[in-house]
Parts: structure tokens; C-alpha cells; sequence
């Protein structure tokens, strides 16, 4: 059994419900597993066998507080199997939802002094009505240039769950003494 720290960012809270999706996968599969967030986390990463971290895009971004604590903890996160997803809105088209397919994840690995041993990509979720004005139309402009949902009413999930849950097996297969 290891000890997996799942550590992430987001502004809306649908990137810590994938971590706590990704928790009980892990306990699951006989480890222990905590959800903390990045910002203003009271934990202790050398703690854990495992550290993955999950963080949203916001303007086109993974947000700075994400990058910070990479530079700040880059000695820790290679000395230990580590992880990284990324949530984004862009993934919920199949030819940009892979590492190697996503915009996001190709620049923030390449500018990353990071090299995580595992990389992520979900859909996120939209929802319109739970935006500030200003996220709201920018979102939506967004989605006009994409080719995505533009009305206002809008509520989708564009998660795959099962995706998830695989991404929760790979994790687990990276924990020093894995369960058999």
C-alpha cells in the first residue's frame, strides 16, 4: 500500500472532483489517498510515495499558484513517482484530449522543469450559469470560435469518468510496492 498525494488546482471545483474521484479509485485498490489543494494546503508532500497533481486552465492558463509550487518542489517531485493531469474544456474534442494532442499540456510540459512520469487530460465541465459575467462571455466567445455549446442555459460534463479511472490504475502502477 502507498501513500498518494493528489494535490490540485482549479477555480470551480470540478478538478478537485476528479481528484476525489481519483481517491477512491486509489483506495480502491488498497492505497491511502488525500485530496489537497495546491493553494493554502497544510500537508507535507515528502509525506507521500506518490504526488500527482491536477490543475485546470483558466484564460487560456494553468494557473501560476500550479508553476510556483513545480519550481518550489522540482527536487521533491523527481525524487518520487509523480503525476500530472490537466482540465480543460479543449480536451472534450478526441483529437485534443491526449498529451500529445492537448495545446495546454504540450506547452506546459515543454516549459515545465518538471518531467512528470505520467500525463493527464480530462474534459472539464461548462457550465454558463455558475460564471461571473465577465468568465461567462469570454467562455462563450471561446466556444464560438471552437464550435462548442453557446447558449447560456448550457450544463454539460465533458469528463470522461472512465478515463479517470484509468488514469487511477496508471497512478496506482507508478506506487512503490503496489498491491498485486
Amino acid at each position: 500500500m502507498a501513500d498518494i498525494l493528489l494535490l490540485h488546482y482549479g477555480v470551480y471545483g470540478h478538478t478537485r472532483q476528479i481528484c476525489e474521484r481519483l481517491q477512491s479509485d486509489l483506495v480502491n485498490l488498497g492505497h491511502r489517498a488525500d485530496v489537497v489543494p495546491i493553494a493554502g494546503g497544510k500537508t507535507d508532500p515528502a509525506a507521500y510515495d506518490v504526488i500527482v497533481i491536477g490543475a485546470s486552465i483558466r484564460n487560456g492558463k494553468h494557473n501560476p499558484a500550479v508553476v510556483d509550487f513545480i519550481r518550489a518542489n522540482r527536487a521533491l517531485l523527481e525524487s518520487k513517482p509523480s503525476a500530472f493531469f490537466s482540465v480543460n474544456l479543449v480536451a472534450r474534442k478526441p483529437a485534443k484530449n491526449t498529451a500529445e494532442t492537448n495545446p495546454y499540456v504540450k506547452a506546459f510540459i515543454a516549459r515545465s522543469p518538471w518531467k512528470p512520469k505520467l500525463v493527464g487530460v480530462f474534459g472539464g465541465d461548462l457550465d454558463y450559469q455558475r460564471y461571473g459575467f465577465m468568465d461567462r462571455h469570454i467562455i462563450r466567445l471561446i466556444m464560438t470560435i471552437t464550435g462548442g455549446p453557446t447558449d447560456l442555459h448550457t450544463t454539460v460534463d465533458y469528463t470522461d469518468w472512465e478515463k479517470v479511472r484509468a488514469f487511477a490504475g496508471q497512478v496506482a502502477a507508478l506506487a512503490p510496492g503496489r498491491p498485486n
